[in-house]
């Protein structure tokens, strides 16, 4: 798996390389500001790119931009971002163009060295990585405005979050002590519930619901 990695801070960007390529990564370039991830992105067309959302010059959310103009350059191109806070708008704006192989994790995530590169691996097979606080800040907003999603019982509200932060249902089946045929059921009821188009489409299911949730 070949990485464009973007982090300012060097002793955070130094870790992040040392540990990705412990995890047997390829890195292809470890950058500190925006114009560098820019170049980096559009010349060396990696497997996957990690990005922190807030990079010099302006540190306000460059990472983030230079991100999704490569994204509009190479449709598809996997992209994980990295936030110190949640920020609704950078989800959504992350999620617009309705593809997979994006994710948005909190940098205390990293400190789990096992889930962070499984996320990375994730989204470089066109998955999605979501942060539960994320999916957690988004379902809170669609039921505080008593929108479909309190059509949903609070198990559905369960399998809609490990949906949204791209479980498998063998996955959440695990995770919650159920069978897959019960999360299966849950899945239907779910997607009829909110009005979604049922889909065997593990990604575009999970933007579908992510997509939804950011309009509520």
């Amino acid at each position: 798996m070949r990485v464009v990695l973007a982090e300012d801070l060097f002793l955070l960007r130094d870790g992040l390389v040392r540990l990705l390529e412990a995890y047997g990564c390829e890195m292809l370039a470890a950058v500190a500001t925006g114009p560098e991830l820019s170049r980096a992105l559009a010349e060396l067309e990696p497997d996957v790119a990690v990005v922190d959302v807030r990079l010099p010059p302006s540190h306000t959310d460059e990472g983030l931009q230079c991100a999704l103009a490569a994204r509009r350059a190479r449709p598809g191109l996997p992209v994980l971002v990295l936030s110190q806070h949640v920020e609704r708008l950078y989800a959504r704006e992350l999620l617009a163009d309705g593809t997979g192989g994006v994710g948005y994790l909190l940098k205390d995530r990293v400190f789990d060295a096992d889930r962070f590169v499984d996320a990375v691996r994730r989204v470089a097979a066109g998955g999605t990585a979501m942060d539960p606080q994320v999916i957690s800040q988004l379902l809170d907003r669609g039921r505080a405005r008593d929108e479909p999603l309190g059509r949903l019982t609070p198990r559905e509200l369960e399998v809609l979050e490990l949906m949204a932060q791209g479980r498998s249902n063998t996955a959440i089946a695990a995770q919650l002590l159920v069978t897959e045929r019960a999360v299966a059921k849950h899945t239907s009821n779910i997607f009829a519930k909110l009005d979604l188009k049922v889909s065997d489409d593990d990604n575009r299911r999970v933007l579908a619901v992510l997509a939804y949730l950011d309009r509520t």
